[in-house]
């Protein structure tokens, strides 16, 4: 089998109130794609920050080991040194500098007066053409979409010579075809001899490209799968993962559908910034009581451009078109105008537009209805946030020291229950929730599928927008599909399947 290129042994990391890593074990192999698995706040990312660094010796127990040598990271430039580069979810790119400017950032070319402006764009186009990104250097970050992104992330890491890539959930943002472009890559760069360590929710990714598979649960490691050796199949790492068989991914509904409570006609929204441009182009839907509503589409579809601008006008322009609440014409000028007629919003963005992540989960729980904790309209009862705060981290399952514990140091399922929970406690009717589950964990999926469940079986209403389409049609009663702008289908539950999703959208895009 040979020496590991990697060898983490003993490591243990403590946060306040919490044991992150316990006594973790991890070892990878040269040339090997590595996936780290397990649910949120099983530790696979702090793990991974105190390999490249972000952790410093010294802040954890235990030892790293790399290519033989002892390792006693204090920064990242120390790990990047050693070859060392790790890709996070959130990627690290300036929207106002161009292409070839944020792969350099940090790793200038030139002398230590004056950037080489003519090596770093370049070298930037030769690396853009190693990852197949046709995009001009000079490029801006904020005019090229998620998945083009991803891909100068990673131009950016081979700029500082990597030899053992890490990516952490470089996917969960992308559609499914930059997905597989994505993964090709880095089955390239293995025959090339590249290592890559690989964290994924998308076990069916996982399963496609990994040599090895490392589980861990609760901050332990509980086995290593290898490929050829071992049965490697979903339900198994899932066990791995959650500590028990998860037999249906998508909990059984008892359907009660009433009536029409959300009604959107001739819907049509322009661009905030590119005048003219349409994003919503007379979309009609309708949601009722006690249903699930899922809206499919690939990314740029307008789903969420869709849903912000009936959110009471928080995104979009030239707005025009009807909207009937519970059969009653209405207007929603604003996001307190939308809160007050009972509908809420659940961001895609959860760390930038859902949460303020500086404050306790006592706070974050009660910021879409003050009123409900107030004396005098004015006036925050804190014993109400902590009666409140307390009795919703119970009802949504979130896992926290207390309700004084701050929203940034929850994982990303815990923090999408506690968005959740933020907007249940607005009370609404109607909910949008934009991507629910992105980023997060089988087991933490399953209490989310639970959530909405109970939610409609209190007779409220759900759109659900994803582009996991088995989430869709393992939830929704019925799906919408839309493409460029438009609705372009509509399916009952019976009717849908990925394939039919798929032709109705490539039909139209021929159509257009």
């Amino acid at each position: 089998m040979g020496e590991p290129l990697l060898r983490m042994e003993g490591i243990t990391k403590l946060f306040p109130g919490a044991k992150a890593l316990d006594n973790v074990t991890f070892s990878v192999l040269p040339g090997e794609i590595h996936a780290l698995v397990g649910e949120n706040g099983a530790g696979k990312s702090t793990l991974m920050n105190v390999l490249s660094g972000i952790y410093p010796f010294g802040s954890y127990e235990g030892e790293i080991f790399y290519e033989g040598e002892a390792c006693r990271f204090g920064r990242i430039k120390d790990s990047e040194k050693k070859g060392i580069v790790i890709i996070h979810q959130e990627l690290a790119l300036v929207p106002y500098m161009t292409i070839g400017e944020n792969m350099f950032l940090g790793n200038e070319q030139g002398g230590a007066a004056r950037i080489n402006w003519d090596a770093t764009y370049n070298k930037a186009a030769e690396y853009l053409k190693i990852v197949g990104l046709s995009e001009s250097p000079h490029t801006l970050i904020k005019d090229i979409g998620v998945g083009k992104q991803q891909l100068v992330e990673i131009a950016k890491a081979l700029a500082k010579n990597v030899r053992l890539l890490i990516l952490d959930e470089p996917t969960a943002s992308l559609n499914e075809d930059d997905s597989q472009n994505l993964l090709k890559l880095l089955l390239k760069f293995k025959s090339e001899g590249m290592t890559s360590i690989l964290i994924s929710h998308k076990l069916h990714e996982v399963e496609q490209v990994a040599d090895s598979i490392t589980i861990l649960r609760d901050g332990a490691t509980i086995e290593t799968l290898v490929k050829g050796r071992d049965d490697i199949t979903e339900p198994r790492i899932i066990k791995g993962m959650v500590g028990r068989e998860i037999s249906d991914r998508y909990p059984k509904r008892e359907s009660n559908i009433g009536g029409v409570t959300l009604e959107v006609k001739d819907w049509t929204v322009y661009h905030p910034l590119y005048i003219g441009r349409k994003v919503c182009d007379k979309v009609n839907i309708s949601v009722r009581k006690g249903e699930v509503v899922g809206i499919s589409g690939l990314m740029g579809a307008g789903r969420t451009e869709l849903a912000m601008s009936v959110f009471g006008g928080s995104y979009g322009a030239d707005i025009s078109g009807e909207l009937f609440l519970n059969g009653k014409p209405i207007q929603l000028k604003s996001i307190r105008s939308a809160i007050a007629n009972k509908l809420a919003y659940v961001t895609e963005d959860r760390k930038n537009d859902g949460l303020v992540l500086s404050q306790t989960l006592r706070v974050n729980t009660t910021l879409a209805n003050l009123q409900r904790t107030s004396r005098f309209g004015w006036i925050i009862d804190k014993d109400q946030e902590v009666r409140f705060g307390g009795e919703y981290k119970e009802r949504l399952g979130v896992k926290a020291a207390s309700i004084e514990q701050h929203a940034d140091n929850l994982s990303g399922g815990n923090q999408q229950k506690l968005l959740l929970a933020k907007w249940m406690f607005a009370e609404p009717d109607i909910l949008i929730l934009d991507e629910p589950t992105r980023g997060i964990d089988v087991g933490a999926k399953y209490e989310i599928y639970n959530i909405i469940n109970e939610l409609v079986a209190q007779e409220k209403s759900v759109l659900l927008i994803s582009s996991d389409m088995p989430e869709l049609l393992g939830m929704c009663d019925r799906i919408y599909i839309m493409n460029e702008g438009k609705i372009v289908g509509e399916l009952s539950r019976e009717e849908a399947s990925q394939e039919v999703i798929m032709a109705a959208i490539l039909q139209s895009s021929k159509g257009a």
